[in-house]
């Protein structure tokens, strides 16, 4: 990983730069929210005695209010810094998962899952302090490596999860997760000095600003090439856990080790990412993401189609998301937050916000698509549709500023 000296603000309460480690650290804790207790989502159901639907709208509704979230931690990071805001995200991450844990009922449990949801502040935060630090195609190649370190969370987390399940019970998932938000915080308070200065604007016209980035034709590219690839993956969280469950018959810790899939290839996407996109380039590396995407859960849904899908084939080809979802991720969020740099947290946020707003909508169509009966088919084309909008997007980019070039 080849060094730069990140430019720092000025400020009298810095400490110290995050390390790479802290803001990896950071960024997989909002991944281990999302997926430690997805291979306990059956025996969930059935301890609050409800259908595995409404269990699985623990996904997207968390996703739904890290949405909002999302969009206004980011004008409130501009004004504030990026320190504060994660401290106190981190606190109430902490009293939310405790209210998981003594949830009398399913709809309690699903009030404080979708509270939980403020830690998502924490994985956007931690790519705005990268921008903060460094620039451009930098700034790409970081934030691959700080998602290459963070994609080991979600490899290890399902499986995890799985085998703490059937060992202890669901609710020790959730006492695990506030182990480690409870040492995040600690590591946090100790190795996260602010990386951006203050804005000195009101909210008011921090919130003001977001017509600009609105505005912006190469935001909303970026932004939708980067959130519809994404989406691929977030389908999958939605609907694989039936998938596994009920059509290829898995228990819970099986499910865990097989839903690890897409990690182990985010995990070299986003090694791949943070080694060449200063060589080759934002645009190509979001493109061939998309393109690798495309083609693996294209592959899988064939194979289905045809009849011939074993429980190999469907989390196999699943790789291909996470390998297209490492390339593209970083690099389509760097493009994003780098179109207007001194609105990179408030970018940061919208980006993020446009990227989960899509993936929770996706998560939930997928969850209320598979019903008692249903193959893996529904899910497999939902995931081949995003992919193939997302990629449809970073060529619209690509091809606008070929235009922009030759009008020059």
């Amino acid at each position: 990983m080849s060094q730069q000296e990140p430019v720092l603000p000025q400020n009298p309460a810095h400490r110290s730069p995050p390390t790479v480690w802290t803001l990896i650290l950071i960024s997989g804790l909002s991944a281990l929210a999302m997926n430690l207790f997805q291979p306990s989502l059956p025996n969930m159901a059935s301890y609050f005695g409800v259908e595995y639907r409404l269990m699985s709208l623990t996904v997207p509704l968390y996703l739904a209010t890290s949405t909002v979230v999302q969009i206004l931690i980011g004008p409130v990071s501009d004004q504030m810094g990026r320190r504060p805001v994660m401290m106190v995200s981190l606190v109430l991450f902490l009293l939310a998962t405790l209210g998981c844990v003594f949830a009398p009922t399913a709809g309690v449990f699903l009030g404080f899952r979708m509270a939980q949801a403020v830690v998502a502040t924490c994985m956007v935060l931690s790519r705005a302090a990268v921008r903060d630090m460094y620039e451009g195609p930098k700034a790409a190649s970081m934030i691959g490596y700080v998602t290459m370190g963070m994609a080991v969370v979600p490899m290890l987390g399902p499986a995890l999860g799985g085998l703490v399940d059937q060992a202890f019970g669901w609710h020790a998932n959730f006492w695990l997760l506030f182990g480690v938000a409870a040492l995040t915080l600690i590591l946090f308070y100790f190795d996260f000095g602010e990386t951006a200065k203050g804005s000195g604007k009101s909210l008011l016209a921090q919130f003001q600003e977001y017509p600009e980035l609105l505005r912006s034709p190469r935001f909303w590219g970026y932004s939708l090439a980067a959130g519809l690839s994404a989406g691929s993956f977030f389908a999958y969280l939605g609907g694989s856990p039936f998938v596994g469950s009920e059509v290829y018959g898995l228990g819970s810790a099986e499910l865990g080790l097989y839903f690890s899939a897409p990690a182990l290839g985010y995990f070299v996407g986003n090694f791949l990412s943070g080694r060449y996109s200063e060589r080759i380039g934002i645009n190509r590396m979001v493109l061939w993401g998309s393109v690798v995407n495309a083609i693996g859960v294209g592959t899988s849904l064939f194979i289905a189609v045809a009849g011939m899908d074993t429980v190999w084939s469907f989390f196999g080809f699943t790789c291909f998301v996470g390998l297209g979802n490492g390339m593209a991720i970083p690099c389509g969020t760097s493009g994003a937050i780098s179109v207007r740099p001194h609105l990179a947290g408030t970018a940061a946020g919208l980006s993020s916000a446009i990227m989960i707003g899509a993936g929770a909508g996706l998560s939930a169509i997928a969850g209320w698509l598979l019903v008692p009966g249903s193959t893996a088919q529904p899910l497999l084309a939902i995931m081949w549709a995003s992919g193939l909008c997302g990629l449809v997007s970073i060529l619209l980019v690509i091809r606008r500023e070929r235009r922009l070039r030759l009008a020059a």
